[in-house]
């Protein structure tokens, strides 16, 4: 019987298919397995590499197929999709992610514990509710503006359409109490949201990694936290591999010996990198001589505000990782 080495797993909700490759690369398994099959498979198989894409739930898979004794590899998912041959299948797909773990330099994520993805949840939850809450203002304000009434932007812009509406004696009784709901749903939004961010707080405060990386202008509790919980900063060469892969790097098109540079690639862990560009661009609002960085300064009399605030997040990026890896604190630059 030939010996299977590798196994790449196409994983879903009930069905997996394995595609099993031996030494010299050659397909010798091709199967689907039923959820609850997946265990007693692997637990009869002696220890292999096991080779899956890079998802919330592959970490899963990976803490129970290394508690098998087998060796588990995560690759993520765009570096997977150009070894997909012709139509998307589940069968093309587990071949395309045994074609690439075949790659001897191809990149991989670490799998996360369970104690990891159980920190960085909440994070994610609060994410969730923020998505929601914007929804509900929006919601607000397009049918506020169907009878005429415009709110200013800001919280206090929202309570103050919301009690315009109520005084309205010209309103649609029907009008009034759907404004009226989306006004209490909001503010029940906020209640959750507040709850969340306490605890959030609450735990960067006892993360002595995020509150070292706080230090740093532009981030605060959240983008801290969100640093230290998701990122593996280990897997990482130097600090511009990782603004890289945060998407913070210009995207080539280079051909011909020609070196064509676009904007920013945008690759990478999305809300992190959105984190760091809103914290630049609240830097570079209090930017004044004397007070913001020589480098700050000089950049934003040559550069429009927006490109300066992408600038300076690929250099928060790099100090980070400087940080996390070496574990120095913040230094002050010389200011202008």
């Amino acid at each position: 019987m030939t010996e299977i080495t590798r196994i790449a797993i196409d994983t879903s909700k009930s069905v997996f298919t394995l595609h099993g490759t031996d030494a010299d690369g050659r397909a010798v398994l091709r199967r689907n397995l039923r959820r609850q099959d997946m265990v007693p498979f692997f637990a009869r198989r002696p220890p292999m590499e096991v080779v899956l894409e890079a998802c919330g739930g592959s970490h899963h898979w990976g803490r129970v197929l290394a508690g098998l004794g087998h060796t588990v590899r995560l690759i993520p998912p765009q570096y997977v999709k150009p070894f997909v041959k012709r139509g998307k299948n589940d069968r093309n797909d587990a071949e395309a992610i045994s074609e690439a773990a075949a790659r001897p330099e191809m990149r991989e994520v670490a799998v996360k514990s369970a104690d990891q993805q159980a920190n960085a949840m909440l994070l994610s939850v609060r994410e969730l509710l923020v998505r929601q809450r914007t929804q509900l203002v929006n919601a607000l304000r397009g049918h506020a503006a169907e009878f005429g009434h415009v709110g200013r932007l800001g919280r206090q812009g929202v309570a103050k359409l919301l009690a315009d509406v109520a005084e309205d004696a010209d309103l649609p009784t029907p009008a009034k109490d759907a404004l009226a709901l989306l006004g209490a749903e909001i503010g029940r939004l906020d209640a959750r949201l507040a709850e969340v961010d306490a605890r959030l707080v609450a735990q960067h405060k006892q993360t002595p990694t995020s509150k070292m990386l706080a230090e740093v202008p532009g981030i605060g509790p959240i983008g801290a936290l969100s640093l230290v919980l998701r990122v593996d900063f280990s897997q990482f060469k130097s600090g511009r591999y990782f603004a890289s892969w945060l998407g913070l790097t210009p995207r080539e098109h280079s051909t011909g010996g020609k070196t064509r540079l676009g904007g920013i690639s945008r690759a990478g862990d999305e809300r992190l990198r959105q984190l760091l560009v809103l914290g630049a661009t609240a830097v570079i609002r209090q930017a004044k001589p004397g007070k913001a960085s020589a480098w700050l300064i000089a950049l934003l009399a040559r550069r429009p505000r927006k490109l300066a605030a992408v600038a300076l997040a690929n250099k928060m990026a790099r100090i980070v990782w400087a940080m996390m890896t070496s574990g120095e604190a913040y230094r002050q630059p010389a200011t202008a």
